[in-house]
């Protein structure tokens, strides 16, 4: 493999790590799918590695048949969506792929991949609701994710603007799933705030950062669920879905 083709994988690898946390639900199963996705990957490399969207569609293929492989015969879920529709739904609105892209990643055709995320869509609609906390400073921003979140059926318990306030909210009403800002500018660290409630806690906790490659580094405990900002109302569905559904471990 050149050079070029090493620098494309290593720039897709945060990526990978992003998506492969928000389908196991887990960071530290994750990060071991990536891993055998990536021997994977170096065993039959394809010849699109030399760009970058070749690369990360490459791993997030291999993501799929290392979690498809392992889940063979799927646990009864209450949402009744599939592996492959979880997988669509992730590739398409957490990582921003193009249906074509999101096809390939999944092993299917287009036009299979369209009707499959018209599925996943509609269960969205029914998914499982739970009771959020919101980590965030800014109040407008903060008063737009609760109006998202609550038109995904869930109910907020809570917003807290500072670390302290988080933990005193977290404490009171114990929700089942945390959406967290990592800057919490003069309030402290969102990170921070969510270290804390998880001591006493077990609950899904969704990451909200604009720079996600520097929080998916490998080096130390990160969340298995991460959005981008800005993001839209069908990617902030699609995260607290997958983390309600899949997320009962915060690594």
């Amino acid at each position: 493999m050149s050079a070029m083709d090493r620098g494309a994988l290593i720039r897709a690898l945060p990526y990978a790590r992003r998506y492969a946390r928000a389908l196991t639900g887990s960071q530290s199963r994750g990060d071991e799918v990536v891993a055998e996705a990536l021997k994977q990957v170096l065993a039959s490399p394809p010849e699109s590695l030399a760009v970058d969207p070749g690369a990360r569609v490459a791993l997030y293929g291999a993501i799929g048949d290392r979690v498809r492989e392992a889940e063979a015969t799927p646990a009864i879920d209450l949402s009744e969506m599939s592996m492959l529709q979880r997988m669509l739904l992730l590739l398409t609105a957490l990582e921003e792929q193009p249906l074509t892209a999101a096809a390939a990643a999944c092993r299917i055709l287009p036009a299979t991949a369209e009707l499959e995320l018209r599925l996943a869509r509609d269960s969205l609609r029914t998914g499982v609701a739970t009771r959020v906390l919101i980590i965030e400073d800014e109040p407008i921003i903060a008063l737009d994710i609760q109006e998202l979140v609550e038109r995904c059926g869930h109910s907020v318990v809570g917003i807290a603007a500072t670390e302290a306030e988080a933990v005193a909210i977290a404490e009171a009403e114990r929700p089942g799933l945390v959406l967290a800002d990592i800057n919490l500018g003069a309030g402290g660290d969102g990170a921070s705030a969510v270290a804390r409630i998880l001591k006493h806690l077990t609950a899904p906790v969704i990451f909200v950062t604009a720079y996600p490659e520097r929080l998916l580094t490998g080096e130390a405990v990160e969340p298995a669920f991460v959005i981008t900002k800005p993001f839209d109302p069908t990617t902030l569905a699609v995260a607290t879905f997958q983390a309600v559904t899949r997320g009962v471990r915060p690594v």
